[in-house]
C-alpha cells in the first residue's frame, strides 16, 4: 500500500500513527457502511477524515436544502426574490458541491472517480445548471419569458450526496424492478385498450349521455382514460352508472373489468415489487456484510502482530485503534468491550473478535447511575417503616397495573357521554385525582431520576399527559367561573387531552408496546422513503409549476364574481373542477404543487384534477397525471409497501443478535447489568468484588478499579434498523474463514471473471 510501510511483528513496537490511522479509517467505513475506495498515502487518510467529518456533512446537507429550497423564491413564487437574489444562491450551491467532488477526487483515483456514477451526474447537473442560468437570466434581460428547466434536476445532488447512500438504494430498487415491472405494465394497458375497444363498440353507437350531458363512450382516448382511472376506483360508480340505467347487464361488462384490472393486476404489481425488492435488498446486504469483513481484515493486516502459532492484535493496539475510532468512548465502556474481545484476558484479540470491533462499537451500552431513593437518605425512619413498604411493594404488584388499566376503560365509557352532565363532569374530577395519585405512589415508590430518566418514554408521556390534563381542566373551571369570555378552545384542548389518556392502555398491554416499539425501530430507515418521495415529488412539482401555473387561480369563499365561480379561467365553467370548489388545487406555487400531489398520491378524484387542468390547457396533460399515477402509486408506493412488510416482519420477529447476546452475557458476568425494571427500582446491592474472579491478581485489581461504579445495559433498539439486521443475520451465515471477494470485485473495479464463484454485484459506489 503507497505510504504505509509493513506492519513490524514485533510485539512491543507501537504501530506507526498512519498505520493506525489508516486502520481507524477502515474500521470507522465498516462501523457506518461506508464503501469509498480511498488512497492510502499519509496525506489521502487524513483528506479522508475531513472529507467523513460531521462538519463537511452538515455543510453539504445545507447546501442541498437552500439549492432545493430556491424553488420557493423563484418563479412562480410563495415568496418571490428577484431572479439575481436566486441565481447568486444556487452559484453559490453549485460551488459548494463542486468543491465536495473536488475533495473526493483528491481523496481516491482517478479509476474509482471516473467510475463512479453519481460523480458524473453531480458533474453533468452543474454544467446544465449553468447553461440554463446563462439562458434564462439572458432572456430575462431582454423581457422574455423563459422556462427554468434545470430545476428538475436540482434533487440529482441530494441523491448523489455520499450520505445519501439509502435513498440511492431505494432508486436501484426501482431500476432494478423496472425491467420486470415493465412487461405486467404492458399487458395491464393492453387489456385496458381492448376493454376500451369494447366499451366504445358496446356503447359508442347508442346516443348515451353521462350526467353532465356529455356524449358517453364514443371517443377511444376518453374511454382508455376514464377505464384507467376506473382501476384506482376514482370514478366509481360513475362511469359505470349511463351503461348501467339501460339495462343492468352492462354492469357485467365492468365488473369484469375490475376484477381483472384492479385486483388481479394491481395485486401481481404488488407481488413482482415485493419479489425483486426482497432479491435486490438481499444482494444489496450480502454486499454490504462482504464490504464490512473486507475493511475489518484489512484493518487486522495492519495492526496483527505473531504471538505463538496465530496472528493478533495487542491489548494496548486495540484500545488506541478503539480510542481514535470512537473518541467519546468512557475508559469503563471500552474496558467492558476489551472485556468481550479478549475472552481469556491473555493480553491480546484474535482475528475473530477483532473483526466484531465495528459491530460492538455500534451496539449502545448506557450507564447507569443507581441511586437511592431521596426520601430513604432524608427520612429513613418514614420510608423503611412497615406501612411504607407496604405501600411500595402494593405499587410494584402486577395488580396496581390491572387496577389502573380498569380506571381507564372506565375513563373510555365515561368520555363517549355527555359532558353537560354534572355527574359526568364530576366523575372526570375523580379519574383526574386518581391518575394524580398513579403518578405520586410511583415516584413515591422508585428513584424518580431512574423514572424519568432520558429512555423512558412512556414513564414522560404518561405524566406530561396526566399534567398538562389537570393544568388544563383546572384553567377551564376557573375561566367558566368567572364567566370572562368563552372559552371554547380551552374545553377543546381539555377533551383532547382527555381522550389522549387512552393510549395509556398502550403502556400496559405488551403485545401493544411491542408492535409500537416496532414501528419506532423501523422509523428511521422509514424517512429513506420518505426522501425518496420527496426526490419524486420535486422532479414532478417542477414540472407541474412549468406547464400550470397561473392557469388556475384561488379566490375567497365570500367572492360570487364570475371568474371566483370558474377558478378566474373561462375553460373551466360547467367542470367539475369548478363545481367542487377546486380552485385552490393549483401549481402556483411550489407548497400548492404538493399539496397536489398528495391528493393525486390518495387518488380520489385524481381524474376531475386531471380533467380540470386539461381544459386549461391541452387533452394531453392528461399524461402528466397518468405518468405521476403509474411512477408514485403503481411503482413507489408498491416498493415502500414490500419495503414496510419486510421491516416489520424483520423487526418485529427477529431476536437479539449474537453480539449483542455477547456483550449481556459479559455485562451480567462481571456484575454490573440490570434491566429495565432495575432502572426504576430503589437500589442494586451486588458487589462487583466478589464476581470479578475471573482476572489475575493484578489485571484484575486495574480493570475493576476501571469498571467500578458501572451499571449498564444494553440500548440496542437505536441500532435495530432493518439494514443493519439483515445484514447480521447475513453474516451469521457466513463462515469464520469467508474472506469473500476482493474490494475491487465488489466494487466492480476489475473483470469479475477473477472470481467466478463469487457472487455477482452490482456497483453501487
Amino acid at each position: 500500500m503507497p505510504g504505509v510501510g509493513p506492519r513490524p511483528e514485533s510485539p512491543e513496537e507501537p504501530p506507526a500513527q498512519e498505520v493506525l490511522l489508516l486502520a481507524a479509517a477502515y474500521v470507522s467505513d465498516a462501523q457506518y457502511n461506508r464503501n469509498v475506495p480511498f488512497e492510502t498515502s499519509p496525506r489521502a487518510i487524513r483528506r479522508y477524515y475531513f472529507y467523513n467529518n460531521w462538519t463537511m456533512r452538515v455543510a453539504i446537507y445545507f447546501f442541498i436544502c437552500v439549492d432545493l429550497s430556491l424553488a420557493l423564491f423563484e418563479e412562480p413564487a410563495l415568496f418571490p426574490l428577484p431572479f439575481l437574489a436566486t441565481s447568486v444562491a444556487e452559484v453559490i450551491c453549485l460551488t459548494a458541491f463542486c468543491g465536495r467532488l473536488v475533495h473526493f477526487a483528491s481523496i481516491t483515483s482517478r479509476v474509482v472517480f471516473w467510475k463512479d456514477t453519481k460523480n458524473i451526474c453531480i458533474m453533468v447537473t452543474i454544467v446544465l445548471t449553468l447553461i440554463d442560468l446563462i439562458i434564462y437570466g439572458s432572456l430575462e434581460a431582454v423581457h422574455i419569458h423563459g422556462v427554468r428547466w434545470s430545476r428538475a434536476l436540482r434533487p440529482v445532488f441530494l441523491i448523489s450526496c455520499p450520505e445519501s447512500r439509502q435513498i440511492r438504494r431505494a432508486f436501484r430498487s426501482i431500476r432494478n424492478t423496472l425491467p420486470d415491472i415493465l412487461y405486467v405494465f404492458l399487458l395491464f394497458l393492453f387489456s385496458v385498450l381492448v376493454f376500451s375497444l369494447m366499451a366504445l363498440k358496446l356503447f359508442g353507437d347508442r346516443g348515451l349521455r353521462t350526467a353532465e350531458g356529455a356524449p358517453y363512450f364514443t371517443n377511444i382516448l376518453e374511454i382508455a382514460f376514464e377505464l384507467y382511472v376506473l382501476v384506482t376506483t376514482a370514478n366509481s360508480p360513475d362511469v359505470m352508472m349511463p351503461a348501467y340505467n339501460v339495462n343492468w347487464w352492462y354492469s357485467l361488462y365492468f365488473i369484469t373489468y375490475i376484477i381483472i384490472n384492479t385486483y388481479i393486476f394491481m395485486s401481481v404489481f404488488l407481488a413482482v415489487v415485493y419479489n425483486n425488492y426482497r432479491k435486490h435488498l438481499k444482494n444489496e446486504i450480502r454486499k454490504l456484510a462482504y464490504l464490512k469483513r473486507h475493511k475489518m481484515i484489512e484493518a487486522f493486516n495492519l495492526l496483527k502482530v505473531q504471538v505463538g502459532t496465530e496472528f493478533v492484535v495487542k491489548e494496548a493496539t486495540w484500545r488506541q485503534l478503539a480510542k481514535v475510532v470512537a473518541p467519546d468512548i468512557s475508559s469503563s465502556h471500552l474496558e467492558l468491550l476489551l472485556r468481550i474481545s479478549d475472552e481469556g484476558q491473555k493480553g491480546h484479540v484474535d482475528k475473530m473478535n477483532f473483526l466484531r470491533l465495528a459491530d460492538l462499537l455500534n451496539i449502545q451500552v448506557v450507564t447507569v447511575n443507581i441511586k437511592r431513593h431521596p426520601l430513604e437518605s432524608w427520612v429513613p425512619w418514614i420510608y423503611q417503616s412497615s406501612a411504607s413498604l407496604l405501600v411500595q411493594r402494593m405499587v410494584r404488584h402486577r395488580i396496581f397495573v390491572w387496577i389502573y388499566d380498569i380506571i381507564i376503560l372506565i375513563n373510555a365509557i365515561f368520555i363517549a357521554l355527555d359532558e353537560k352532565n354534572p355527574f359526568i363532569s364530576c366523575a372526570e374530577w375523580l379519574f383526574l385525582s386518581l391518575y394524580v395519585m398513579e403518578i405520586l405512589l410511583k415516584l413515591y415508590t422508585y428513584e424518580p431520576t431512574a423514572y424519568f430518566g432520558r429512555r423512558q418514554f412512556w414513564n414522560w408521556f404518561d405524566t406530561l399527559i396526566i399534567i398538562a390534563a389537570l393544568v388544563a381542566t383546572v384553567t377551564n373551571t376557573s375561566i367558566q367561573s368567572a364567566k370572562k369570555y368563552n372559552s371554547q378552545q380551552i374545553l377543546d384542548i381539555v377533551l383532547i387531552l382527555r381522550i389522549l389518556r387512552l393510549l395509556r392502555v398502550i403502556v400496559s398491554v405488551q403485545r401493544f408496546r411491542v408492535i409500537v416499539t416496532t414501528l419506532m425501530n423501523i422509523g428511521p430507515t422509514m424517512l429513506t422513503f420518505g426522501g425518496l418521495v420527496f426526490v419524486v415529488y420535486y422532479a414532478f412539482a417542477v414540472i407541474g409549476m412549468e406547464m400550470f401555473h397561473s392557469k388556475v387561480h384561488f379566490f375567497d369563499p365570500n367572492f360570487t364574481t364570475p371568474d371566483a365561480l370558474v377558478c378566474g379561467n373561462p375553460a373551466l365553467k360547467g367542470s367539475a373542477f369548478a363545481r367542487d370548489r377546486y380552485c385552490k388545487n393549483n401549481f402556483n406555487d411550489l407548497a400548492s404543487s404538493f399539496i397536489v400531489l398528495t391528493e393525486l398520491t390518495v387518488v380520489n378524484q385524481w381524474h376531475v384534477l386531471a380533467g380540470g387542468f386539461a381544459l386549461v390547457t391541452h387533452q394531453a396533460a392528461k399524461l402528466y397525471f397518468i405518468l405521476f399515477h403509474a411512477v408514485v402509486v403503481i411503482l413507489v408506493v408498491n416498493i415502500f409497501i414490500a419495503f414496510i412488510l419486510e421491516a416489520f416482519f424483520v423487526a418485529y420477529s427477529l431476536e437479539k443478535s449474537d453480539i449483542e447476546t455477547a456483550i449481556e452475557k459479559k455485562i451480567q458476568e462481571l456484575g454490573v447489568g440490570v434491566q429495565e425494571e432495575d432502572v426504576k427500582d430503589r437500589k442494586l446491592t451486588e458487589n462487583m468484588d466478589t464476581k470479578d474472579g475471573s482476572f489475575s491478581r493484578e489485571d484484575g485489581d486495574r480493570r475493576r478499579t476501571a469498571l467500578k461504579g458501572l451499571y449498564c445495559r444494553i440500548a440496542s433498539k437505536k441500532y435495530r434498523t432493518v439494514d443493519a439486521l439483515l445484514q447480521r443475520m447475513f453474516e451469521s451465515e457466513i463462515a469464520p474463514e469467508d474472506e469473500g471477494p476482493s474490494l475491487d470485485e465488489i466494487l466492480n473495479l476489475s473483470p469479475s471473471d477473477i472470481y467466478p464463484k463469487s457472487p455477482n454485484f452490482e456497483n453501487s459506489a
